[in-house]
């Protein structure tokens, strides 16, 4: 297939929306399929306010309509509701050619934390830019429902995996973090405000607490916890060393579609201590034993109080957590992908040829 893909969201930026995607675009190029890219990178771009790691895309219409027009996709598939999105969508429904979307971050919530308001008053935008989407790619069945109820109701299964070459049990400790007080509880992520890490770093818990990420909140959180490990950024192998350093994972987000650097922490060998919220509850489970409840063992603990959730993931094995974790491939991830695409495409050229006779 001829593959567009309009994104927001790109490198540099580091998060799992662009790690998915940047995985996804090199299987698809490996199985054969002609990719072309829409991103950031391609325009002047200014940052989000109050977050100015993101940059978002000035005026894209034209150069997207362009791009699309000289690639001629068979398929076009929009990985966020900005600019970049709103524009490839508009090209598609002005020339009749199928589109897909995803939806990666829960916009409304994202919103209401930082504006005030309350998601509700943002929903009406998300039906609206998905409305004629042929498929709405989702990492789980929880999020497939929740969109259900707000009246998007085309979402098809796309998960996520691991690179099982770098995140596995076998790393040596990272050394800065070889001699910490034990246990080691880490969280990696952007350390952002929607990301509820005060509550993490707040838990009354004996140990070391350790951060690995940038974001717009990193300095502010440094100077009020003087006492836990900020590391930066993190990638690659390295990443997995710190992900072998730790005792648990600690993942407070209430607001996370997947959670991506959880099934990583977890094919490193560290159960999960979360909230009892979408996301984790797809991941680890209600009761620690997968999201089906099929695991011999668990490999993490969910509890509203994030402080027991904790002290339960401690005593979690190790070994059912990698089993667990190295479960997720990206080959079926991209499985996924390439039918929901080409059962769009497929479904496209139906209607054209019926409309036609």
């Amino acid at each position: 297939m001829r593959i567009a893909i309009c994104t927001d969201a790109w490198h540099p930026q580091v998060n799992g929306v662009v790690r998915t995607l940047a995985t996804t675009v090199d299987r698809l190029i490996a199985r054969g399929h002609e990719v072309v890219m829409v991103t950031p990178n391609q325009f002047f771009t200014f940052g989000l306010p109050g977050y100015s790691e993101i940059r978002l895309a000035m005026l894209p219409r034209f150069r997207t309509r362009r791009t699309l027009k000289s690639f001629k996709p068979d398929i076009v598939h929009i990985a966020t509701e900005g600019p970049i999105g709103w524009s490839a969508r508009s090209w598609c429904k002005a020339n009749g050619v199928p589109f897909t979307s995803a939806f990666h971050t829960r916009f409304p919530d994202y919103a209401a934390v930082r504006t005030g308001l309350s998601p509700d008053r943002f929903w009406p935008i998300m039906r609206r830019f998905h409305a004629t989407s042929h498929a709405v790619l989702v990492s789980t069945p929880t999020l497939a429902a929740e969109l259900a109820g707000h009246g998007i109701t085309q979402a098809t299964l796309w998960s996520r995996g691991i690179d099982a070459s770098v995140f596995h049990p076998g790393h040596a400790p990272l050394e800065a973090l070889a001699d910490l007080p034990r246990p080691i509880m880490l969280n990696v992520g952007r350390v952002a405000i929607e990301k509820n890490l005060t509550a993490f770093l707040d838990a009354d818990v004996p140990g070391t607490k350790v951060v690995v990420g940038n974001g717009p909140d990193l300095a502010t959180l440094r100077a009020r916890y003087p006492e836990v490990r900020f590391l930066g950024a993190l990638s690659g192998t390295t990443l997995a060393q710190a992900y072998c350093s730790a005792d648990v994972f600690v993942f407070p987000s209430k607001t996370d579609t997947f959670g991506l650097v959880m099934i990583e922490a977890m094919a490193c060998g560290v159960p999960v201590a979360a909230y009892p919220v979408p996301g984790p509850v797809d991941v680890v489970g209600p009761g620690g034993l997968g999201p089906v409840g099929s695991l011999a063992e668990p490999v993490g603990a969910l509890e509203e109080d994030l402080a027991l959730a904790i002290s339960r993931a401690l005593g979690c094995s190790r070994e059912a957590a990698a089993a667990h974790g190295s479960s997720y491939s990206w080959d079926s991830a991209t499985d996924q992908f390439i039918t929901a695409l080409s059962n769009a495409a497929r479904s496209a050229r139906s209607r054209q040829v019926s409309a036609a006779a």
